[in-house]
């Protein structure tokens, strides 16, 4: 089980409800580079789909649908799956900085701090995907110690399975 308030010692981290839905996608509107990679558009229903999901055989407890909050601003959104796809990797689902914090090294330290959290629980690896041709997306995992393992097809697009050992 995942304590969220260890995540980070610089934001405060709360799990995401409905009534964050709001912020959550005003927060994804403002990256419109993440979207021109994949089928969506940020929308209250994809959010609130994306806060309950979880992959097959995955109990909704081992979900954290999180929100990193500096006073009342939504600094970034993290979606962490705890032991998927087996007991010792957490999964990240997804991960997204508000866009008036990026370039200030704000999203590495939350993977940075996230990553010394998980691995005090045991977890030895932390693994998620970006959609492939993505250059920020890439760029921001890569520059953070997540290395491609394989690519993979979702529903016709192709994504970069990557992970980064703890």
């Amino acid at each position: 089980m995942i304590n969220i308030s260890g995540l980070s010692s610089r934001y405060a981290v709360r799990r995401l409800e409905a009534r964050d839905v709001d912020a959550v996608v005003s927060l994804c509107r403002e990256n419109t580079q993440f979207y021109l990679y994949c089928d969506a558009e940020p929308s209250a229903e994809q959010v609130l789909e994306d806060m309950s999901v979880t992959p097959p055989g995955v109990d909704p407890s081992d979900k954290y649908y999180t929100g990193f909050f500096l006073d009342d601003i939504l600094i970034a959104v993290m979606d962490l799956i705890d032991g998927y796809p087996k007991p010792h990797i957490a999964f990240m689902g997804f991960f997204m900085v508000n866009k008036a914090f990026q370039g200030q090294n704000i999203g590495s330290s939350i993977i940075r701090e996230a990553s010394e959290y998980l691995k005090t629980l045991g977890k030895r690896a932390i693994r998620l995907a970006v959609d492939k041709g993505n250059p920020q997306s890439t760029h921001f995992w890569e520059k953070n110690g997540f290395a491609v393992l394989k690519e993979a097809d979702r529903n016709g697009r192709t994504l970069l399975v990557a992970e980064k050992t703890l």
